[in-house]
């Protein structure tokens, strides 16, 4: 279920669609859902379901996770009743599984718990319930007075007396599909609020025999209503992830300054992040890797045994193994830094391949440059790749060596085992093992210096400082 309007985010953007870890809310719960086994996932969505249509085939495949609409907020057991034609061809002993889009930390394994309560349960249908930590406007359960669960009511139509009940509803539940459709057409808007409640289909069930509940964990059941909530949800699923990852042999020195999205992954044995890291979306790290203080790493491959040195930035970039990068290097999309090689101090690259071995270790700017194997490129060098309209090339063949303060006008080969000497401004392609010069003529005015100074302090002792 998420057709909500989500009012209380405040937001141009749907609730369901605000991300944590980098996931879209309602992302966790269809991850959620196929992580146990779920064989069709059907979205009921209302408010921006354009919007959220097309997260749900960017990240899963157009047309793998099914659509049904809310027209209008009619309630949840409204919300339910659109999405029946969904399953119009289902027998009516399959079992579906109805969750809230906006709860993102219920584990696989308690939709698991749920069918298997089901499955048990002679009315055919299980929910989860919670005690939340904090007053909370949930519908309460009511027993009766053999302890079976007779009927939720919803926290507008709760008595001040059944407000007092701990168990709440956490709006999770399992029921056969045969008993779906008799009790969702049964439903009466006779509340507070006029919807259809979908916690009605209890006080059907209890003419059964009554509804399974299982007692759940607030924090894996937790909905998210404002910005509050969404932060406060941030932190546990973080404190997941972190603690996942060190189990699987990651070594964190503050996991609770360590920020990994949900997607990241795989992460290498014996991974080494210092405090302060982020490392986002499809980012992948292999064995052996140390990350050093605030680097932050979205969408990169590392390969094993390389070392990102401190407040290093790279997006969109591949990394082999046993590289040096940093600190203060910013590695722009569509860089490739090969194996052995070393990218230093305030170093950027663009759509730029390093190829084994070469070395570019400090104050330089490599935008939509090739440099060949064990190339060196001294401090200061640009490749200057666009004139204002077009951007242009630079190759570097193996073994060059550049100048420092060279500037390499794309697009422009240097040629293998050639030399640009420093301070040089590269127009024409330089042929193999060659030396690239362009300097002035140096002068020297012997004397200069000294008399410089004299007049300067001839000048201090003047009466008019003149």
């Amino acid at each position: 279920m998420a057709a909500g309007l989500g009012t209380r985010m405040k937001s141009d953007t749907a609730k369901v669609l605000h991300k944590i870890a980098g996931r879209p809310i309602l992302h966790w719960v269809v991850t959620a859902a196929r992580a146990a086994g779920a064989e069709r996932v059907v979205a009921i969505l209302g408010h921006q379901h354009e919007a959220v249509k097309a997260s749900l085939d960017a990240s899963f495949g157009a047309g793998v996770i099914d659509v049904a609409l809310q027209p209008e907020p009619r309630g949840t057991g409204h919300a339910v009743q659109c999405a029946l034609p969904a399953v119009a061809n289902e027998p009516d002993d399959r079992i579906v599984v109805i969750l809230a889009g906006d709860a993102p930390l219920l584990p696989s394994e308690r939709i698991t718990e749920l069918v298997k309560a089901c499955v048990e349960s002679a009315a055919g249908m299980s929910l989860l319930s919670t005690r939340p930590d904090r007053d909370m406007p949930y519908g309460r359960l009511v027993r009766d007075a053999a302890g079976k669960l007779e009927k939720i009511v919803e926290h507008p139509d709760a008595t001040t007396e059944q407000r007092t009940i701990r168990d709440t509803n956490a709006s999770f539940y399992a029921i056969k599909l045969g008993h779906l459709r008799k009790d969702l057409a049964a439903l009466r808007a006779d509340n507070v609020k006029g919807e259809l409640y979908l916690t009605d289909l209890v006080a059907h069930a209890y003419k059964r025999g009554g509804a399974t509940s299982i007692d759940t964990p607030f924090t894996d059941v937790t909905g998210i209503n404002d910005r509050v909530d969404l932060a406060a949800v941030e932190i546990e699923a973080r404190r997941r992830i972190n603690e996942g990852w060190m189990r699987a042999g990651v070594t964190m020195v503050d996991p609770r300054s360590t920020y990994i999205d949900a997607e990241v992954g795989p992460l290498g044995k014996d991974l080494w992040i210092a405090p302060n890291v982020v490392l986002r979306g499809k980012t992948t790290i292999g064995a052996g890797v140390r990350l050093d203080t605030g680097s932050v790493l979205t969408d990169v491959t590392v390969d094993a045994n390389t070392n990102i040195k401190p407040y290093s930035v790279l997006t969109e970039t591949e990394v082999g193994e046993r590289v040096q990068i940093g600190p203060f290097t910013h590695c722009r999309p569509g860089s490739r830094i090969d194996e052995d090689a070393h990218l230093g101090n305030f170093v950027e690259t663009k759509k730029t391949h390093l190829m084994a071995g070469a070395k570019a270790n400090h104050l330089a700017y490599l935008g939509d440059a090739s440099v060949g194997q064990k190339a060196n490129i001294g401090a200061g060098t640009i490749t200057c790749n666009y004139d204002g309209v077009g951007k242009y090339k630079t190759t570097i063949e193996a073994g060059a060596f550049i100048g420092s303060d060279s500037q390499l006008v794309a697009p422009v080969t240097i040629g293998r085992d050639a030399y640009v000497g420093s301070g040089t401004t590269v127009t024409r392609d330089v042929p193999r093992g060659s030396l690239a010069l362009t300097r002035v003529k140096q002068v020297n005015v012997e004397g200069w210096a000294d008399r410089f100074r004299e007049a300067q302090e001839k000048r201090k002792k003047s009466p008019d400082g003149g």
